[in-house]
């Protein structure tokens, strides 16, 4: 049975393997703080449809409370052991849309449905709410073990035992850029995410990510690291990692991944 993958921009990715929809990251907003959303529709009601939201960690480009507050009461929402503590407003906003949420640290597993599991894999990431606020919660990857073994990455840096922590794996969606002209230390650009997909050595691949969102008054500036992320990762990666399928979709496109 293949898995589709729908990429609705940023790190906001719908996972449907074995009937079950699972939702990454999600952001919906056309703008955050001093961001906009300068490629890309924002995704319609049917994004925000899921039977699980996986959160890699708290920043609020992948912990956006207006977005989860999108979801239908009942979804279950996954995120970082301590988020709850660290993000008051999630707990808030889980009580009022009555959201059951499950807290997990790096390597814990717990059961969707039978026959699809979740199993959560640490970051190279700081995952901090505010940039100076204290580590409350790790930054964590997911692999969802269905019909194939999905590795969603989150945020992360390349780091010496991610192919042994992610384990075995079908398909990666990787980042490989950011919302800005600079990358600081804890993320993936194009060229350290093809030599994780050689780490890695799934079946397939998909770069998300990149291409989504950019400081406002600042298109002109380097504006490949917005527009090139995807076409470059798919490139070095036909190199580095060449048994590799490597889809790059657009915003809102559904992939299939045999």
């Amino acid at each position: 049975m293949p898995v589709e993958i729908t990429w609705w921009g940023h790190a906001t990715c719908t996972v449907e393997d074995s009937g079950v929809r699972l939702l990454t990251d999600p952001l919906f907003a056309r703008r955050l703080v001093h961001l906009r959303r300068r490629r890309g529709a924002p995704p319609p009601p049917e994004a925000s449809v899921a039977d699980v939201v996986l959160v890699s960690h708290l920043h609020a480009d992948h912990l956006h409370l207006p977005s989860l507050a999108a979801l239908a009461p009942g979804t279950r929402l996954v995120v970082p052991r301590g988020a709850r503590r660290a993000v008051p407003g999630l707990a808030r906003l889980a009580g009022v849309r009555r959201l059951p949420v499950t807290e997990v640290a790096p390597g814990e597993e717990i059961v969707v449905r039978e026959g699809v599991r979740v199993r959560a894999v640490s970051a190279r990431h700081d995952g901090r709410r505010l940039p100076f606020g204290p580590h409350l919660a790790p930054a964590l990857g997911y692999v969802v073990k269905g019909a194939a073994r999905t590795y969603f990455a989150g945020d992360t840096g390349l780091f010496d035992t991610m192919a042994r922590e992610v384990g075995p794996v079908d398909v990666a969606l990787l980042p490989v850029g950011g919302w800005g002209p600079y990358l600081g230390p804890g993320h993936l650009d194009a060229g350290r995410a093809a030599q994780a997909l050689a780490r890695l050595a799934p079946a397939a691949a998909v770069p998300v990510h990149y291409g989504t969102f950019w400081p406002i008054g600042m298109d002109a500036v380097r504006p490949h690291e917005f527009h090139a992320p995807g076409p470059e990762f798919e490139r070095l990666a036909a190199r580095l990692a060449p048994k590799v399928a490597v889809r790059v979709p657009g915003h809102g496109e559904r992939v299939r991944v045999p």
